[in-house]
């Protein structure tokens, strides 16, 4: 079996990255020859939130400037979520959190093993709940749903570790020239931009094992 990796770059706050993870699930669940790990990197869509949120209305008037223009994005997301199984609930969002907590808890996800889960949780915590983010106590509890322990993460979060950690990967991954997320990076070297569809994932998968001379098969 053909071992690959796929770096995600993306924010939980994005929910083109949460439709672009699910096509991403399909890609891979329709090549059972493959051996993927998909190893998810920060991205912060907005760094100058606060750190204990801005009310999510607010801030999408302020960013969208028009309600009929965010009404119209909502229902073209909901149209696409129907298709990928995710119920966005965009009126259930009270709160635009600040990403990097969030961040630092998917980080740590990595480390204990769990992080597909963790990931997966807080965005549809987020996008079909509602759930704060912003909150500490919510992301450890949602962290503790996801398999990590729930009272190790509250006690990470109440400090500063791996802020700049985060930050620097934030960082590394502009640097490489990420403007927009998602942004998919295939064995280190095939990049894939935006929510592509399950199939065109696939593809790039397949080119990449290409290039370094593999069939793809096991």
């Amino acid at each position: 079996m053909t071992k690959l990796t796929v770096d995600v770059v993306s924010d939980v706050v994005c929910p083109w990255c949460y439709v672009g993870k699910k096509h991403l699930e399909q890609a891979i669940a329709a090549r059972s020859d493959l051996d993927v790990t998909v190893r998810f990197l920060p991205y912060q869509l907005d760094a100058a939130i606060p750190s204990g949120g801005l009310p999510r209305k607010d801030y999408m008037l302020k960013k969208f400037g028009d309600p009929a223009r965010i009404e119209a994005m909502h229902d073209r997301l909901r149209e696409v979520g129907k298709a990928d199984g995710i119920p966005f609930a965009f009126d259930r969002i009270a709160v635009s959190p600040n990403t990097l907590d969030s961040h630092r808890v998917i980080r740590w996800a990595g480390e204990a093993g769990v992080q597909p889960a963790v990931k997966d949780r807080l965005m549809q915590a987020f996008f079909t709940e509602g759930a704060d983010l912003s909150d500490l106590a919510v992301l450890a509890r949602l962290a503790g749903e996801a398999g990590m322990v729930e009272s190790e993460v509250r006690e990470w979060l109440a400090t500063d570790t791996d802020k700049d950690a985060v930050q620097a990967d934030i960082a590394r991954a502009q640097a490489m020239g990420v403007q927009g997320v998602p942004f998919f990076i295939i064995d280190g070297k095939v990049g894939v931009s935006g929510a592509q569809p399950a199939d065109t994932l696939a593809q790039a998968m397949d080119y990449a094992i290409a290039q370094r001379g593999e069939t793809g098969a096991a």
